[in-house]
Parts: structure tokens; sequence; C-alpha cells
């Protein structure tokens, strides 16, 4: 299906304007190279903790979250001594989810790795292509720390990254018109959703936050209950 039935009717139910208003901003190349490794784990462990969290209640505190974690730098905290880990747990600044608290670690390392062949973590993803999200997703998944589901799709919309969000809305939409029949977490379900994108991104050339955004405009996920017809 052509993404101009989408965008039409996200039009038509949000109006123009407030559909160009809602769309993501994009960083360039050189915008995710200028990020420091640092930023990059903080806004990767910023993700973890709002997963199944109020996430301005996360926001709210975060300050308190750079200042216990001292500003996130990745070659400390992939060596990080096990006690420091534990003052953490008590550490009233941060929410004390130790399962969580332990991810930082782990996803420091997957950085300084990243970092050890590519240069930085900001190189990595600059030059990662946005048709092979589902690759780089699973890479997260496997390599990193809670960085699955859509964690690590919203760690990459939050930093600038050129790729989709799998929001209910959107899966709604995709399973609504055939282009998705497996799980979103499931490899099948990944390429499918890759291969709709990718056929979108070479239709329209727009980028790929723009057409995950104006596909969840286009249905409620959970739209309320209709009323009963009457007999």
């Amino acid at each position: 299906m052509k993404f101009s039935y989408f965008y039409d009717r996200a039009v038509a139910r949000k109006g123009k304007q407030e559909v160009h208003a809602r769309l993501p901003k994009v960083r360039s190349t050189d915008e995710l190279r200028a990020q420091s490794d640092a930023y990059y784990l903080a806004e990767m462990t910023r993700g973890i903790f709002r997963a199944g969290f109020v996430w301005r209640i996360i926001d709210a505190k975060w300050a308190g979250f750079e200042e216990a974690f001292s500003g996130f730098v990745p070659v400390y905290w992939q060596q990080v001594p096990p006690e420091r880990l534990e003052q953490l747990a008590d550490d009233t600044r941060i929410i004390r989810n130790w399962q969580k608290i332990e991810a930082v670690p782990v996803n420091a390392r997957m950085i300084v790795e990243i970092t050890e062949e590519y240069g930085s973590f900001g190189e990595f993803i600059a030059q990662y292509p946005s048709s092979q999200q589902a690759q780089l997703l699973t890479y997260f998944k496997k390599h990193g720390s809670r960085l699955g589901g859509a964690t690590a799709q919203h760690f990459l919309r939050r930093v600038g990254w050129d790729g989709y969000v799998l929001s209910p809305d959107v899966l709604t939409a995709l399973r609504n018109h055939k282009l998705l029949d497996a799980s979103e977490n499931s490899q099948r379900g990944l390429m499918q959703v890759q291969q709709a994108f990718n056929t979108w991104h070479d239709e329209t050339g727009m980028p790929y936050s723009h057409l995950s955004r104006i596909l969840s405009m286009t249905v409620d996920a959970n739209p309320t209950e209709r009323p009963k017809k009457k007999v």
C-alpha cells in the first residue's frame, strides 16, 4: 500500500499543521558523531529506567541520576567495583531498581567495545543505515542489557538517529493492513516491519522516524468502546 494513503489519513484525523508539528527531529551524521560516549550511555540508561515507569518522574530526577552515576563515563562503568553498584542501590537520587542498575556496566562495556572498533559510539550509529534497523536492534539486544522490545527504539529516537518506533498505534496500523503477522520481537516480525518501512522510504524519501510518527497518527490502538447496536 502506498504511504500516501497513511499520510492522507493522518492529515484527515489531525490536520496537516498538527501532523508536521509532531514529526521528530532527526540529527545529521555529524551531529550524531559529535555526541560523547557518556551521552549515549546516559540516554541508554534513561530509556531503561523509563521502561515500565512514569517517564516524567525519571526525567524530573535525571539531574540526580547524572550525579549518582558520575556523568556516565563508559570506561569507568564497564569495570565498576561491585561495591559502587551496591551504593547506588541505596542512593535516593535515583530510582533504586537493582536489575536496571546492573545493566549500566554491561551497556558501558558494549559501548567501549564499539568505540575500540569504530572510534566512538556516535560514529557507529552515524554510519549505521536506517534500512537495517532490525539488525541494529538485534545487536543491542544480544550485546547490551535490557535493550529488547521498544527500549532501544526509544533510545535511538531520543538521540536523533533516524528510525521507527513500534508504538501500539504503529503496530495496530501494520497489522490492520496485513504488513505484520508475527511478533514484533521475533526476527520474522522485525524483518516484516523493516521491509514495510524500507518500501515507504524508497517511495517517499521521507525519514524513517517521520514515516513511523505519521503512521501512528492514522489509528488509535485502544479506541473507546463503541456503543452497542440496538436490537
